[in-house]
């Protein structure tokens, strides 16, 4: 009993697509490993079976259902099928497909800024990329709502099935915004292995669960029309309930048995499907056996017919890793490499000439036929591109009494807003249930909250309601669940509307400053993807004193330092806030634009200690300096004995240990740095090895007044350690190296040897 059926036409010709696409994605990695010259000979690596596994479901998605305005993310280890695709459809140049992981190729895994034909969404740190489209679709609404330029489609990601252990999944999918987003569809790679293993466990009623619980609708496409055709004859019940039952590694290890070994295995004792698998040609059962859902074009067609736009989609579609090729199944085909003969006798069984690793399809076949219409429908129309607004440099307004540059920061913000509707009407904020307790509560109370419609504040009338929580699609605050990786998810992707659809947002993302590494990785990733955003982290460091060691962040500063991509400030005062922030929101929403991290206390400082001058002239350089890395604050009119450089919330204790240190007979100047990495990039621009301009340095650490330092920081101290490598003096480096514990602000400073008594007796030690 044959279990074939015809082909239509069209079947025929897409078969034949996924096929050479199967192929040319395996030739790519072939290539790259094999047959480029390779002088190094560090392995160049590749992914053969996790691309195999996705080849029918992005061949379908792309040559059938994709539109103009949908954005796809890819699994990462399956970009030899996106360029395979990319190619045939006439996108990608041939020359690139012998360079994967070469410089200036193709890259390892799918990149906005990096690949010949950019990417929707860049990929390769697992989980991040599947949730992207999420934070694309988030911010395409925004756009909408706001500019009215944001476009429609929908929102894929290809997830391969064990990055669903990534917790950052779970995080985005539970967020309560994301329950609204018709336009998201997930396509789970559900071929339940890992890079070590079969997954012993992993089961997709569980998954099922856990999508719908968040409101998601959850689609299976488990078998094929094989297995189908199959489970309708008599005993196919018994035969669906036994492959339902078998575990994970039972099923794979079968994908590697003979016909005759399944006939004996595949019963499990059960007589009913002996007698059912009796009369099925080898070739069909074996076929059969592995025909499920994810390589049905039949099966994946019908599942994209009942997507609900109303909600998020997931689509868990069982796959085979390795799906066509001699390690198919095999529990460690994750990273194994086809051998010259298994490609050889690839490129027989698929009817390629291995001469012509190549070719593509005559002019005149169905299949180039069905190539040229999916390319048409998926060509855009470049969007005009709007400029980035021109930020003032200076809001004109001196603080005065005590502050805290936690709080200038909702101040500057309201000030923009005034003095600068336009720049204003772009700013956008975000927190992750944090607004209140960062001082956003007057801009949030001004500009209203962000969401896809319009919601009634049951505490408008209440006199007691400080933060008004007024939800309407003309807000400009985001507010999030309690998920720091889900904000600088948000504010990466509202920070590439520019690239994306010519629409500059500035993105101000607010977090607790100790959680900053909890979010970096999706942050930085987002940044390398070309997301410009503001990161603010307040409050910061052992400065926190009541809070304890708990939240008491140390290493911040340096991360902020070491982040590519980003610029970092950590300001000591009111106006050194403002200048700063508006500094950082001129380099967003443009080509060669930069994010930024502020780094925020609630120390009240007397901002009379910030000395700003009143002459114009003088004022402008002192802001100057302070948006590129640091000023003098304090210089002695006599010959300098001591240099002490302070950053942030302990520049106090440093003025008073500059006052007992001038009691004493020992001069000493105070710098403010406002920015260690931009004064980094100097010191390596003196040396050619940076472009940044240098006059910075000349600026506030004049040759003339090099002397012994001391650095403090309410951080790391090796964060300004380089300082002293300027003009090569000693020095010694104050600053945070343990987890604190609760305490008043004197006794925690002291713990640390951040009080005044410390920075005076290390500079004594200097000039002894």
């Amino acid at each position: 009993m044959s279990l074939t059926s015809a082909e239509s036409t069209t079947d025929r010709a897409l078969r034949q697509i996924e096929e050479r696409v199967l192929w040319l994605a395996t030739a790519i990695v072939d290539h790259a490993n094999r047959v480029r010259p390779n002088p190094s000979g560090l392995k160049v690596g590749g992914h053969q079976a996790s691309s195999a596994s996705m080849v029918t479901l992005m061949t379908s998605l792309w040559v059938e259902q994709l539109r103009a305005d949908d954005r796809v993310s890819v699994k990462p280890h399956a970009s030899p099928v996106l360029h395979a695709l990319e190619y045939l459809l006439g996108s990608l140049d041939r020359k690139y497909l012998t360079t994967l992981r070469e410089y200036g190729g193709l890259q390892s895994y799918p990149s906005r800024l990096k690949d010949p034909v950019p990417a929707d969404y860049s990929t390769g740190s697992v989980g991040i990329g599947a949730t992207a489209p999420i934070w694309g679709a988030i911010a395409r609404r925004y756009v909408n709502t706001q500019l009215g330029a944001g476009g429609t489609g929908r929102q894929w990601s290809l997830v391969g099935d064990a990055e669903l252990d990534e917790g950052a999944v779970w995080e985005t999918v539970l967020d309560p915004m994301v329950a609204e987003l018709g336009e998201i569809v997930w396509i789970v790679d559900f071929n339940r292995q890992s890079l070590d293993r079969v997954v012993p466990t992993m089961g997709s009623t569980r998954l099922q669960g856990m999508f719908t619980a968040a409101g998601w609708q959850v689609l299976t496409v488990k078998y094929g029309r094989l297995l189908e055709e199959l489970f309708a004859r008599p005993g196919g019940g018994a035969l669906r309930d036994r492959i339902d039952a078998m575990s994970n590694p039972e099923y794979q290890r079968m994908l590697r048995r003979t016909a005759e070994e399944v006939r004996q295995h595949l019963p499990g004792g059960s007589a009913e499907i002996a007698a059912l698998i009796a009369d099925v040609p080898d070739d069909d059962l074996v076929a059969a056996v592995r025909n499920l859902g994810g390589h049905d074009l039949d099966a994946l067609r019908e599942a994209y017919a009942q997507i609900d736009d109303t909600r998020p989609t997931v689509i868990i579609a069982y796959t085979l890793k390795g799906y066509g090729l001699a390690i198919e199944g095999h529990p460690q085909n994750h990273s194994a490499l086809l051998t010259e003969d298994q490609l050889k006798a690839l490129a027989l069984h698929l009817g390629i000439d291995p001469a012509d690793p190549w070719a593509t399809f005559p002019p005149d076949s169905e299949a180039a036929s069905l190539l040229a219409e999916a390319a048409a429908r998926l060509s855009r129309v470049p969007v005009p591109v709007v400029g980035a607004p021109e930020v003032p440099g200076d809001l004109g307004r001196t603080p005065h009494g005590v502050g805290t540059t936690q709080a200038a920061l909702g101040r500057t913000l309201l000030d923009l807003n005034r003095a600068a509707p336009d720049v204003g009407h772009r700013i956008v904020t975000a927190a992750p249930d944090v607004s209140s307790s960062t001082n956003l509560g007057g801009w949030v109370n001004k500009v209203g909250v962000w969401s896809h419609e319009a919601r009634q504040d049951w505490f408008a009338d209440d006199a007691e309601t400080i933060l008004h929580w007024r939800e309407k699609p003309s807000g400009q605050h985001i507010e999030l669940g309690i998920a720091e990786t889900n904000l600088v998810g948000a504010i990466g992707e509202l920070g590439a509307t520019w690239s994306r659809w010519g629409q500059p947002l500035l993105p101000i993302g607010v977090l607790y400053d100790p959680f900053v590494e909890r979010a970096l990785e999706p942050w930085s990733f987002g940044i390398y993807a070309g997301g410009q955003s503001i990161l603010v982290g307040t409050p910061s460091g052992v400065t926190l004193a009541p809070e304890g060691g708990a939240h008491q962040s140390i290493t911040t500063p340096s991360i902020g330092l070491e982040q590519p991509g980003c610029v970092t400030y950590e300001p000591a005062f009111a106006l050194d806030t403002e200048w700063c922030l508006l500094a950082a929101l001129s380099r967003l929403g443009k080509p060669g634009g930069s994010s930024a991290y502020l780094r925020l206390s609630t120390r009240p400082l007397d901002q009379s200690l910030a000395a700003i001058p009143e002459d114009p002239a003088a004022r402008e350089r002192r802001r100057r300096q302070v948006v590129a890395g640091g000023y003098l604050l304090r210089h002695d009119v006599s010959d300098p004995g001591i240099t002490l450089v302070a950053m942030g919330a302990v520049v106090p204790e440093v003025l008073a240990a500059a006052e007992r240190l001038g009691g004493l007979g020992i001069p000493a100047d105070v710098v403010v740095v406002t920015s260690p990495g931009l004064l980094f990039r100097a010191l390596r621009a003196r040396r050619g090895l940076d472009d940044a301009p240098t006059w910075i340095l000349d600026a506030v650490f004049p040759d003339e007044r090099a002397r012994p330092m001391v650095t403090v920081l309410d951080g790391h101290p090796h964060t300004l350690a380089f300082l002293a490598g300027v003009r090569s003096v000693p020095a010694t480096h104050l600053g945070v190296t343990q987890f604190g514990q609760s305490g008043d602000l004197e006794s925690v400073y002291r713990l640390h040897g951040l009080d005044t008594e410390t920075v005076v007796g290390a500079a004594l030690d200097l000039v002894d």
